[in-house]
């Protein structure tokens, strides 16, 4: 267990493998392997899912197909038992964090929570961080818990983190269809032939799948965190990586991370609005290393105030290349376009600065994403198969 502090996430199928309640069928063994952890002086913040599936049986429903608002009344009362089945088996003092999508985006927040996590770390007690459903909104949540530990991991800085659910890893093919597929063991970088393999979730329960378990590993391992998918139905892997064997498939860190600031602006705020630029800003952005200049403006797209995220478009390839914090609303920005920085004053009869977005606000995505038409946040807005030994 090559590791100091490490994000340790919990699927519905474990915490509730028979629908019907919380369980220690395979939750004690994870805990004996936290408790080991602790014991060799290595910090542990649990991102535990099952609350939906531990209220299933207090809120009456006639349908597994649930409606959000029951799905939020069964994780309130579920997120009780959860909590208490957790605490059982430490003897060592646990917390609650319930956080939403809004909480990460707002930097203050975003510190506060870290600062919580590690007073708390400092104190040995044991984080188990949730979504907040009961207050989320389709805008507000992050969606899925495998891409929420990937956020928690940035958050408190550690070094590793573990997605634990009922599938072994990730596979040359689906091993529920086919009895030739491989268990990848190592995966070095994440490419479009890596999400390709991705199936989906077979657990009515859960709202994550491979998929969402590879965008978290890619989250995480851009911010220089090992990522692990691993089977936690079987004590033996807990027995593995207490020897410091891989039992599932590991991502490597990237040595070339970026910084902290950045991989929150790429990973955790969503934008509220598009800038377009001509070739002249383009370039300077992706080549010069430059802020953002109401010269190079075209067009500016839909409803945003000072200080909220936005995407930077690309006008000849109608790409997206960036996402910044923006100093200007949209209505003023539309004023100003086009213009030099020296006549912001003038024409707005104030100014918060001669760049509309500053390049320490900014980050440049690698891979260009195509824009199209799609709705925008407002502005209040888990397959078997064989393990195999490959060192960690």
């Amino acid at each position: 267990m090559n590791f100091n502090r490490a994000v340790i996430k919990v699927g519905s199928a474990l915490v509730a493998p028979s629908k019907t309640g919380c369980s220690g069928q395979y939750i004690l063994a994870i805990a004996q392997f936290i408790t080991k952890c602790h014991q060799q002086g290595k910090e542990v913040i649990l991102v535990s899912s099952g609350g939906v599936a531990a209220g299933r049986t207090v809120i009456r429903h006639g349908s597994p197909e649930l409606s959000p608002s029951v799905k939020k009344a069964m994780s309130s009362v579920g997120q009780m038992k959860m909590m208490a089945n957790w605490q059982r088996f430490f003897d060592i003092p646990c917390s609650q964090i319930l956080i939403t999508q809004d909480d990460l985006e707002d930097r203050e927040r975003y510190i506060s929570i870290r600062d919580t996590i590690q007073i708390q770390l400092e104190n040995g007690i044991i984080p188990i961080v949730n979504e907040n459903d009961t207050v989320t909104t389709e805008d507000l949540k992050v969606g899925d818990n495998d891409n929420l530990s990937a956020l928690v991991a940035q958050v408190c800085e550690a070094d590793s983190l573990f997605i634990l659910s009922d599938i072994d890893g990730v596979f040359t093919k689906d091993p529920n269809i086919h009895d030739d597929a491989v268990l990848i063991p190592i995966i070095d970088e994440i490419t479009d032939e890596i999400y390709a393999m991705a199936g989906t979730s077979r657990n009515h329960l859960s709202t994550g799948g491979m998929k969402t378990k590879i965008e978290a590993a890619e989250k995480a391992t851009e911010h220089g965190i090992n990522t692990y998918i691993l089977n936690g139905t079987k004590s033996e892997v807990f027995s593995s990586l207490i020897r410091q064997i891989n039992p599932g498939t590991r991502f490597s860190a990237d040595k070339n991370t970026i910084r902290a600031k950045k991989h929150w602006l790429k990973h955790t705020v969503k934008s509220h609005g598009r800038i377009t630029l001509d070739k002249g800003a383009v370039n300077a952005l992706l080549n010069k290393g430059a802020s953002l200049l109401p010269i190079g403006i075209k067009s500016v797209a839909r409803s945003f105030d000072v200080g909220d995220c936005v995407d930077l478009v690309d006008q000849q390839t109608k790409t997206i290349i960036a996402k910044g914090i923006t100093q200007y609303s949209n209505k003023e920005l539309k004023r100003i376009k086009g213009k030099h920085s020296d006549e912001i004053k003038l024409i707005l009869g104030h100014e918060e600065g001669d760049v509309v977005i500053h390049r320490d606000d900014m980050v440049i995505l690698e891979q260009n994403v195509e824009v199209k038409p799609a709705k925008v946040a407002p502005k209040n807005s888990e397959e078997k198969g064989t393990k195999t030994n490959a060192p960690i």
